[in-house]
This record gives structure tokens, sequence and C-alpha cells, in this order.
């Protein structure tokens, strides 16, 4: 007998943020390496895209090491408002990993 259970959508992962010292230079590497396109680009953080996934760049003295998951952030707090219209609150799993709840800026969650 089939089962009536009916099965949610899977979630969607954003991105997978690493800490570097330095962001152009991390960058270019990549870019060297790898067919992928910048997306976003300044001194404190980057956002790298490949077919599949995002990676950002980080400073670790702006961001921690974390993915992040689309969702309602306000759900796990109140959510901090970011430069490029989304916004996120940060939760860790039980191992201490953290995990970035990410709200897409409202012209970018339409395409």
């Amino acid at each position: 007998m089939p089962s009536t259970v009916e099965k949610k959508p899977l979630d969607t992962m954003d991105h997978v943020a690493v800490t570097v010292t330095n962001v152009a230079q991390t960058v270019a590497w990549y870019q060297q390496h790898f067919h992928c396109q910048v997306a976003y680009q300044d001194e404190t953080w980057a956002l790298v895209e490949f077919a599949n996934i995002r990676l950002a760049f980080v400073l670790p003295s702006q961001h921690p090491d974390h993915f992040a998951v689309l969702g309602d952030p306000s759900v796990y707090g109140p959510p901090q408002k970011h430069r490029d219209g989304t916004s996120s609150v940060y939760i860790q799993d039980p191992n201490g990993n953290n995990v970035e709840i990410l709200a897409l800026a409202p012209e970018t969650a339409k395409h």
C-alpha cells in the first residue's frame, strides 16, 4: 500500500563560507584554477558562483565559517540586515558548526 505521508521539498543551501586572510588573492586563485564567476567582491568578502553552489570568502573579523540555508531567519531570532538587502540569523548545530538562516533580498527572491 503506498504511503500517504506527504514529503516536504528539500531546503535550499545558498552558499558555503570559508574564512581567508586575503579576499582578492583568494578570488584570483579560484578564478585561475576553476571555471567560476564572481558574483560580488569587495575588500572584506566575495561570493563566487559555481554551477551548483556559491562559495563565499570572508575575513574572520567579519563572518565566521558557515554554510547558509535559505529560510525565514525570524523563526530563529531577530534577523540582521545586510548591505546587499539580505537578512539572516546565525545558529549552531550540536557540533558547534555555524549555520546561517538566510532570507534573500526582496528583488532577488522574485527571480
